[in-house]
């Protein structure tokens, strides 16, 4: 054998011999697709579903097939139309005070009491010296009774010449002499009798009672504390014991800018949101605008009454309102910005129409 061809034949690569690395690699690659595909399958079974995606016609609000579009949006107040601060008529100290925040009363209810020991007393007096004035004209009616008899007697026996003229003058006199003093007994009965009145009067004056039905809302005395209504006492004297509101006079007062004025009218309807619900729409309707304008803020003031009222209103919120125009209403020239919109709308697959009424703040045609 020749040397050099065994040397060339041991050089020689054996295809049929496979690489011992290859081998190995082959179950990795195995068990790293098997991975892959069961993570898929799990996914596939746990993945979340699609967004479900509802299309809607764009519609114009306020269009045809409502009949109503907003004129004016404004804001504004809760008001009390009836809320009086409940004082008494005299100053006086306080000496019981029946009333809490919250508390429902009705008219005549008794809120509070002053102190009446001196009152007390001059009734008393009062009542005494009607009483001593009452017996007085008793005596008196007695006496000229006593005198009609004996002026009678005198005249008989002055006809038969008894009795003289002079006696007769005499007990004529006195007879009318107490038909005065009779007279002048039952005025002071009367004026006795009106004293005991007004020192009534007076006591009935040292309770404090509630004006109209309501609910109390402030308590702005305790026993203890004078009070006056005109505040004689200064910054230690109250000027009432609280609050009463009548809860069915609510109504919201707006401020409407007078260049926007000729847009309310009054019975106008009005939808009107509290700033504490925002998601309640409150039917409601202009009761009245006040005829005059604020100089410095330029706005007429506009009364708005609801159409039903609700205990979540209450005085003082805050609220937002929305006047409505029911019809068509003049129509009006949609400004090019607007139309150029509405017809992009159309092109996305959206109605829209040549013309439409333009909205009250919407932006001038440039």
């Amino acid at each position: 054998m020749d040397p050099q061809k065994s040397t060339l034949d041991d050089l020689r690569i054996k295809r049929s011999d496979k690489p011992e690395s290859n081998l190995r690699i082959r179950p990795v690659a195995i068990g790293v697709f098997v991975l892959v595909l069961a993570a898929g399958v799990i996914w596939w079974l746990t993945r979340p579903k699609a967004i479900e995606v509802h299309t809607a016609i764009a519609r114009e609000i306020g269009g045809s097939s409502s009949g109503e579009r907003t004129v004016l949006n404004a804001s504004g107040y809760v008001t009390a139309r009836r809320a009086a601060t409940v004082s008494s008529k005299v100053t006086g100290k306080v000496v019981e005070v029946l009333i809490e925040e919250g508390m429902k009363v009705k008219e005549g209810q008794v809120l509070a009491r002053l102190d009446d020991t001196n009152i007390k007393t001059s009734l008393n007096v009062a009542q005494a010296q009607l009483e001593s004035t009452r017996a007085a004209l008793d005596e008196t009616r007695a006496q000229l009774k006593q005198a009609n008899q004996e002026y009678q007697r005198i005249t008989e026996l002055a006809k038969q010449h008894i009795a003289s003229q002079s006696d007769l003058d005499l007990a004529e006199s006195n007879a009318k002499s107490l038909q005065a003093h009779l007279a002048q007994q039952e005025v002071d009965v009367t004026v006795a009798d009106r004293t005991v009145a007004m020192w009534q009067q007076q006591m009935d004056d040292m309770i404090i009672r509630a004006p109209f039905d309501g609910i109390v809302t402030t308590k702005d005395a305790q026993p203890g504390e004078m009070i006056s209504p005109v505040s004689a006492g200064g910054g230690f004297t109250r000027t009432g014991i609280g609050t009463v509101v009548d809860m069915d006079s609510l109504e919201i007062e707006i401020d409407v800018n007078e260049s926007y004025i000729n847009r309310v009218q009054p019975g106008q309807p009005v939808v009107a949101t509290l700033d504490a619900y925002p998601e309640w729409k409150i039917p409601c309707k202009v009761i009245a605008i006040i005829p005059t304008a604020d100089r410095q803020k330029s706005t007429v003031k506009v009364r708005v009454g609801f159409d039903q009222l609700d205990p979540r209103i209450l005085p003082e919120m805050s609220v937002k309102v929305a006047f409505r125009e029911t019809g068509a209403g003049p129509r009006r020239i949609t400004p090019c910005w607007f139309r150029k919109a509405r017809c992009k709308a159309r092109m996305a697959g959206m109605s829209c129409s040549s013309s439409s009424t333009a909205a009250p703040n919407a932006a001038p045609s440039r």
